[in-house]
């Protein structure tokens, strides 16, 4: 945002161009900003990709909170509140992220904020958001220290209450990837690649461990630079280990060209990924062979949900010009959670906010529970989502099909 000269702000006060609003003043308080017909205007603010290599995943998350609120609104599901959204681009940059945090702290008109992709992203955001009270819910970010400490495999501590999220953790989806490779698709060898950040380290962490404890074997293990495009290397020492398949903890920039590598090099395996790696861009990346391919992800289809038939034909009817891609329906819902959680606090203050609404509305958070896109959406001790299902996903056909939904079974 640009910041506007003493001298330019002086002028337009002088000739009565701009209003200081409560958004903007010291001892507003939390309250959303006056919409200027009597209601007030509560922003959700978003956090995601809008430009660079993870767009279409952070397109679909803006484009589908932006349904939340619209719909809220069109429901007037909290009388007296008009909602909207503030999306901002972290370009999947933890410094751009922690960036963004502070902006939405600094605007008293935002009440709660959606994302980021990224837990890496997230990482920079918490404190940001928990000291100031305000509550987060991403519905991407799966690793586990996010809401159950850095020691989470030892002992379970929450660091920060105002954080919440709809995906479940790669504490299980790592695991429960590793039991299809092992126990469905009979793989005994495998490759294992990651991508050195957050999330790709710890994903190919979790697989790892639970596929050892199986009783498979690890042939071989890589890290790579998340901004490489030629893993020729790589791909010559999968070949030479006698893999039977390659597991990478990552996302779909670096998956897709990584899979296309390794099959030109002969090595004619499956490459298996988590959500991250579940986007149609993958396939565009990894060309024709990349049919046998797998990746994981968060919940059941969106389109075999009963629970999300309406939020897909509204969001077609919306005319978004992008897809809401994997998050979309967790978007829809972790914008949802937040407009429940005003709606609790407004509600028990007598139909307005209260001066404290951004600690209320973080307080709530904890006792928000409903019905839906994705299914039944409440958290637990932890913020995380009570919600554990996981779907494998194939390369069939140009496409994502889902070949098996159910939970890890530890």
């Amino acid at each position: 945002m640009r910041q506007r000269s003493l001298i330019a702000i002086t002028a337009a006060l002088a000739a009565g161009a701009l209003t200081l609003t409560a958004c903007g003043s010291r001892d507003s308080g939390d309250k959303g900003s006056d919409s200027g017909n009597g209601g007030t205007t509560v922003v959700i603010g978003v956090d995601a990709p809008l430009t660079g290599d993870l767009s279409a995943m952070g397109l679909g998350i803006k484009n589908s909170a932006d349904l939340a609120a619209k719909n809220a609104n069109k429901q007037n599901l909290v009388k007296g509140i008009t909602f909207k959204i503030d999306a901002r681009d972290d370009q999947a940059q933890p410094s751009a992220g922690q960036q963004n945090a502070s902006t939405f702290v600094s605007d008293k008109s935002v009440l709660g904020v959606v994302g980021p992709l990224n837990s890496s992203v997230a990482e920079s955001m918490q404190k940001v958001f928990d000291d100031a009270k305000l509550v987060q819910v991403s519905p991407a970010n799966t690793g586990p220290a996010l809401t159950q400490g850095q020691d989470w495999q030892n002992k379970k501590v929450r660091p920060y209450k105002a954080y919440f999220r709809t995906a479940t953790t790669d504490a299980i989806q790592g695991p429960f990837a590793a039991q299809y490779v092992y126990n469905t698709a009979k793989k005994k060898k495998v490759f294992v690649i990651d991508d050195k950040k957050t999330y790709g380290s710890g994903l190919a962490a979790t697989f790892t461990t639970e596929f050892k404890k199986l009783g498979g074997k690890v042939v071989g293990t890589e890290h790579i630079n998340p901004d490489a495009k030629d893993f020729s290397a790589v791909a010559t020492k999968v070949k030479n280990s006698g893999a039977e398949v390659v597991y990478y903890g990552g996302e779909y920039p670096q998956a897709g060209p990584l899979s296309k590598q390794i099959k030109a090099a002969g090595a004619k395996i499956s490459l298996v990924g988590g959500d991250g790696i579940k986007d149609d861009t993958y396939m565009k990346l990894a060309g024709s062979e990349a049919t046998g391919d797998l990746a994981t992800s968060v919940g059941a289809p969106v389109e075999d949900l009963p629970s999300a038939k309406q939020f897909v034909a509204d969001y077609k009817a919306a005319g978004y010009k992008e897809e809401y891609s994997a998050y979309g329906g967790y978007a829809y819902d972790s914008a949802w959670a937040v407009i429940e959680a005003v709606k609790k606090v407004v509600d028990a203050n007598g139909g307005k906010l209260p001066s404290d609404a951004r600690a209320k509305i973080t307080e709530a958070m904890q006792g928000v529970a409903f019905d839906g896109v994705t299914g039944k959406v409440s958290f637990d001790e932890y913020g995380d989502a009570t919600n554990k299902q996981l779907t494998v996903y194939a390369v069939k056909n140009g496409a994502w099909v889902p070949v098996k939904s159910g939970t890890y079974t530890g």
